[in-house]
């Protein structure tokens, strides 16, 4: 099996001349985190929607697992593994814990559009869904309904719904943003965890988080790929240091 489970060649998007990624190549190794960094508009965003076709490339390949994805759309690439957690929490508000993640189990076993299916068919569901919340640390709030969750535990709740699609590799775009000191922490622990056997390409703003949870780095700067490597070479880069991280340390 190939060492790389995501590849991209020459990736590029332009925006009525405007060219927000420009020849990016990233290559992501099969079971390490690897973190998206860079200022603001460096392109970041606009790569992992690349990624998962919520835009469309300009020019440029994407390979996942050995296959051409380019030309897929976002459904289809969730299918094949690669799943997306969205920077804004994407739960049901009105539903408790127990019933979005459920309903994210429906999604996975083909039942979409089984909202009001019978009671058995749904409770026979509830087994994984519990081993679920278990994991990412909500079995004490099964019951609660997502919008009176705190921030920090609704973006649990979406790492749970995420998890129920059972993906190869996840996309994790900003998935401490806006967070408490002691959130931050819980949730950088809950990535460390279930990284334990997938991929995951994060998108992060907090260094500190970077530096504890990435194995490989890529920064990007004004749409184009400025550098590379684990945390200790990236942070001595000179070019980063002026474009990023000297800013963030300053």
């Amino acid at each position: 099996m190939d060492d790389y489970i995501l590849e991209t060649k020459s990736l590029s998007k332009e925006f009525k001349g405007f060219v927000a990624v420009k020849d990016v190549n990233l290559r992501v190794r099969r079971g390490h985190i690897h973190a998206l960094i860079g200022p603001n508009g460096a392109g970041k965003t606009t790569c992992f929607n690349l990624l998962t076709h919520f835009l469309v490339p300009t020019h440029g390949q994407i390979i996942y697992n050995g296959r051409d994805i380019t030309g897929s759309n976002p459904a289809a690439i969730a299918c094949l593994g690669m799943v997306r957690s969205f920077q804004i929490s994407a739960v049901f508000p009105h539903l408790s814990v127990l019933e979005n993640v459920r309903v994210a189990l429906q999604r996975k076993r083909g039942h979409s559009f089984d909202f009001w299916g019978s009671g058995t068919v749904l409770d026979q569901l509830n087994g994984r869904a519990r081993e679920l919340i278990d994991a990412v640390g909500l079995a004490a709030f099964e019951g609660t309904v997502a919008v009176e969750l705190p921030y920090g535990r609704k973006r649990a709740l979406e790492i749970a719904t995420t998890l129920a699609l059972d993906p190869e590799m996840m996309l994790l775009d900003e998935p401490t943003a806006g967070m408490t000191h002691e959130d931050v922490e819980r949730i950088a622990a809950l990535i460390k965890r279930v990284a334990a056997n997938r991929t995951v390409l994060m998108v992060e703003h907090n260094l500190s988080v970077v530096q504890n949870l990435s194995d490989t780095i890529t920064v990007l700067a004004r749409g184009e790929v400025l550098a590379e490597g684990d945390y200790a070479s990236v942070s001595k880069d000179a070019q980063v240091m002026s474009a990023y991280l000297g800013t963030e340390h300053a």
